[in-house]
């Protein structure tokens, strides 16, 4: 279903919306949730949730020591799908739960991955709250370039049941965000997994979305970039698969 030319988004936004719908049916759910954070991604999965679930459709907005525009980012979004949402502020369960599994002081700004990654996997939480309130199930937003270096939490924004935009590089997500309406404040911003003040993906990551889409699509690039997401690539494998198990 998801064979549909790259340079045609309305056939591949067609393709994706259909294959949502087919596998929320096909699992006896309702609808569908996902983090709304205010960037492209969660943007354009918003976009075709809506299309493929209709009302059953709910966002959440789960700030942690955001950036106050990413709220007033995603509340945009929202009122552009006319979309349902839940705005739930997990700035405390943070320091309670970083403060209690440390035994430090902590105040939110913690840049260790020890520290860091307690964000998204408290957002994985309350969407699989919501999920089984709801009978729902979670939505991921996680694009092709963000998977491939391993660019995601494990068993935090990397835990969902379904990841539509797992096969597309960050420039055709924001081929589909034109296409369905999605506001250019939101496609043109940089983007940011917001883990704390300031912090940008390309920034943190040192390498373009441009240089790591081009070496997805045709894997080719500078031989120091080329270099660097193939170690990327190979240190974050075991983020892609199920835990192994013995044979016996």
């Amino acid at each position: 279903m998801l064979a549909v030319e790259k340079n045609r988004p309305e056939e591949r936004i067609e393709a994706l919306v259909a294959w949502l719908a087919g596998e929320v049916k096909a699992a006896g759910a309702k609808g569908a949730v996902f983090g709304l954070s205010g960037g492209i991604d969660a943007a354009v999965v918003a976009a075709l949730c809506k299309k493929a679930c209709g009302d059953e459709t709910l966002g959440l907005i789960l700030p942690c020591f955001s950036n106050s525009e990413e709220v007033k980012d995603a509340k945009l979004v929202a009122e552009t799908l006319g979309l349902s949402y839940r705005l739930i502020d997990l700035g405390d369960l943070y320091l309670l739960a970083a403060g209690r599994l440390s035994g430090e002081e902590v105040n939110g700004d913690e840049r260790a991955p020890a520290f860091y990654n307690i964000k998204p996997r408290l957002r994985m939480i309350a969407l699989y709250h919501w999920a089984a309130r709801l009978n729902y199930l979670v939505v991921g937003t996680s694009n092709r370039s963000e998977r491939m270096i391993g660019y995601f939490t494990k068993y935090g924004d990397g835990g969902v049941d379904l990841m539509p935009l797992g096969n597309l590089v960050k420039s055709e997500v924001r081929a589909l965000a034109r296409c369905l309406g999605i506001p250019e404040k939101i496609i043109n911003k940089p983007p940011s997994a917001g883990l704390w003040e300031g912090q940008t993906d390309e920034r943190e990551l040192g390498i373009t979305y441009e240089d790591l889409d081009r070496y997805l699509l045709t894997g080719e690039g500078a031989p120091e970039v080329v270099k660097r997401l193939r170690e990327m690539e190979e240190k974050s494998a075991h983020k892609r698969r199920i835990p192994p198990i013995p044979e016996n």
